[in-house]
């Protein structure tokens, strides 16, 4: 069964919310952040060969290339909140997230370089 969609008006409220409060911001919006963004990651680039956690909040498969259905992925993306909306919003970059060490990312595919930033208007 497909996940209902997030409207984009509620969900682009809650990321500028997040943009404007960070951390501060209340747990059922940064979800709401979190969750909108993680969609915006699966429609602009399909597929399922990565998938992108972002505990406790939601995970998405993404990218094209070979499909993963069963068991642990080959290719896996995860971080915290803060962190993957940093890279949802260009206010990260992938390659500082991932040599940070804030973003764990095990396989050979494991990259969102060019995949992120999936909303605009928001770095500083």
């Amino acid at each position: 069964m497909a996940r209902a969609r997030i409207d984009d008006i509620a969900g682009r409220d809650a990321v500028a919310e997040w943009a404007r409060e960070g951390d501060g911001i209340a747990r059922p919006q940064l979800a709401l952040a979190v969750r909108y963004t993680l969609q915006l990651l699966a429609e602009l680039s399909p597929g399922g060969t990565v998938e992108v956690r972002v505990p406790p909040f939601g995970a998405v498969q993404c990218i094209e290339g070979p499909r993963h259905t069963r068991g642990t992925p080959p290719n896996v993306v995860e971080t915290d909140a803060s962190t993957w909306l940093g890279l949802a919003t260009g206010r990260a970059t992938w390659e500082t997230a991932r040599t940070s060490g804030r973003v764990h990312a095990s396989g050979q595919r494991a990259d969102l370089e060019g995949h992120v930033p999936v909303i605009g208007g928001l770095a500083r």
